[in-house]
């Protein structure tokens, strides 16, 4: 991967942990709402395991954020 591309990804992926941690949700609470382990959740925080655009809207509802606040 390009390393604009993947300083973009560690991007998403702090604002998916601050918007996380905004809605005042553990790792292990985030992963109950979605039906998912909380080893998912980890995983993605991480940067081990990649998401896709349905995974991300999904994050986006839980989280209360809008889709434009994860890739601005």
């Amino acid at each position: 991967m390009a390393s604009k591309y993947r300083a973009k990804y560690q991007k998403l992926i702090q604002r998916l942990r601050q918007a996380r941690l905004e809605a005042g949700l553990t790792q292990v609470e985030a992963g109950k709402r979605l039906k998912k382990p909380q080893a998912y959740i980890s995983k993605i925080e991480r940067g081990e395991r990649r998401i896709d655009a349905v995974e991300l809207d999904e994050l986006a509802r839980l989280y209360g954020k809008p889709l434009d606040y994860f890739v601005k």
